[in-house]
């Protein structure tokens, strides 16, 4: 006799997103918000990934646009920044928790190990994913001319937003 196990998915897709990068500098400080970015969330076992089409940033300034898709991101040769890995929840109960995920960040070709901590928020069948982090640029080989290296912020924060919808 076979009795069928109920099984409930534990996976979960953006719906929506919201991804903002700040450089703090001397001369300006420069923000950018992207809302294009998708994610996946496992929460059975706690991989999560997302991917951000770098070209999807916006900026007050077109110039600034340009400058950063040509000339520092050079999103036609490196057109998306990845994190893969995964965290490891207190609990998988209805309410918010803190998580730290662990993993590799891709941006402009070069992957480095980063954690993340952020907060989950799971009701239901909706999940939300909130974190800010740093990164620095230098690590990811992206190059500030001299001319405008007081602009540009040698570290540059990370904010990401994430609203899911179960598959």
């Amino acid at each position: 006799m076979l009795i069928p196990l109920i099984s409930y998915s534990q996976k979960f897709k953006s719906d929506s997103s919201y991804v903002r990068f700040f450089s703090e500098a001397p001369l300006e400080n420069i923000e950018a918000v992207n809302s294009k970015a998708v994610s996946i969330i496992d929460l059975s076992n706690g991989n999560f990934v997302f991917s951000i089409p770098v070209n999807q940033f916006h900026f007050d300034k077109s110039l600034m646009e340009e400058h950063f898709n040509e000339n520092y991101l050079e999103t036609e040769k490196y057109p998306k920044a990845i994190f893969k890995g995964s965290f490891k929840p207190s609990s998988l109960v209805d309410g918010a928790q803190t998580v730290t995920a662990s993993g590799d960040f891709n941006i402009h070709g070069q992957t480095r190990p980063v954690n993340i901590e952020g907060t989950l928020t799971k009701s239901d069948n909706q999940v939300l994913v909130k974190a800010t982090f740093t990164i620095k640029i230098v690590e990811y080989k992206i190059k500030i001319p001299k001319a405008v290296f007081y602009n540009i912020a040698e570290e540059v924060e990370v904010t990401v937003y994430f609203e899911y919808k179960e598959l």
